[in-house]
């Protein structure tokens, strides 16, 4: 059996899940790398990584670098003596850094590789409406997320399922996934796949204003996915015109109701403090939006304060 001594490296909390995992099943990690405290909040002030925070509690090692190249910053690493790299929710890293431990770098990416590798695998998962996906480990190498498939873990993405509740669901499988992954490495069990590239990939584009934008004209379906695949973050949004006004909304929470009518596609329709927006077919029930300068609110509270009027639509 091998004498593990890992080093781990990741920021947000998806990434601390699997680190307090890794803790709590006693294996030795000599350092943990994460992010640089970055500027917050409406005082600017710097604030640590969700990784730091854990990693102070626990007292570990923390190396938080600007440059992965940098001389200082490997020295560093060489000093640590780590012989396993895991990675989740990190930054892309230099040959240098990943080739380093005599066991590899391996890193944890949720989806069922090779489909969705990118920036943003959890969103587009249920963005384009699919009914499972799953995390992966992998061994990394120079490109991203191609290298050579450890293990996979496949789960169902059921209707209800938002970009929040999806990730909190592939955060705690993928802990575990990673401490199988680390107990073939330690009993040198490990075994590898290619991954195959015979097929059209399916992409995790990284999320901007122009892709999470509403369109209403859509159908009903890819309207509800795109918002419910954005939720709670970064958001669907829209322009929402009332009464002369044009202001960009955000949709967090939403239903769909199969009907016909005759109504434009984007016209507003408030009936008993319900919300809806005409499109093919049916209506998008708005149940959580956001105004400029407001907070997220449930739409029958939010019609207590804001007044839609006859012509209001969204576009």
């Amino acid at each position: 059996m091998r004498d593990l001594r890992i080093l781990f490296m990741g920021t947000p909390d998806f990434a601390v899940e699997t680190l307090k995992t890794i803790i709590e099943s006693n294996y030795n990690v000599v350092g943990v790398i994460t992010a640089p405290d970055r500027p917050a909040g409406r005082g600017r002030k710097l604030r640590a990584s969700a990784v730091k925070e854990y990693a102070l509690s626990k007292n570990l090692r923390i190396l938080q670098p600007t440059n992965l190249k940098d001389e200082s910053f490997i020295k560093e690493l060489n000093e640590l003596q780590a012989n396993l790299n895991i990675v989740v929710a990190f930054r892309m890293l230099p040959k240098v850094v990943w080739d380093m431990p005599e066991y590899g770098t391996f890193n944890l990416h949720a989806s069922l590789l090779p489909d969705y590798r990118g920036a943003a695998p959890i969103n587009w998962a249920i963005i384009n409406g699919e009914k499972k996906t799953g995390i992966t480990t992998f061994f990394i190498d120079e490109k991203i997320d191609t290298g050579h498939i450890i293990q996979q873990k496949e789960i169902k993405i059921l209707d209800n399922d938002t970009a929040g509740i999806l990730h909190d669901k592939l955060m705690k499988v993928g802990a575990l996934l990673v401490i199988e992954t680390i107990k073939a490495i330690e009993n040198e069990t490990v075994t590898t796949k290619k991954q195959y590239e015979e097929k059209e990939l399916k992409t995790a584009y990284k999320l901007h204003r122009d892709n999470t934008k509403i369109n209403w004209n859509n159908d009903m379906h890819t309207i509800y996915n795109l918002i419910r695949g954005l939720s709670p973050y970064p958001s669907a949004w829209c322009i929402l015109y009332n009464k002369g006004e044009e202001i960009a909304i955000k949709v967090y929470e939403a239903e769909m109701e199969l009907q016909e009518h005759n109504f434009d596609i984007g016209k507003i329709i408030v009936e008993d403090s319900v919300i809806k927006v005409a499109v093919i077919k049916g209506y998008i029930i708005l149940n959580k939006i956001q105004l400029p300068g407001k907070k997220a609110m449930d739409t029958s509270a939010l019609l207590n304060g804001y007044t839609f009027y006859k012509d209001a639509k969204m576009g």
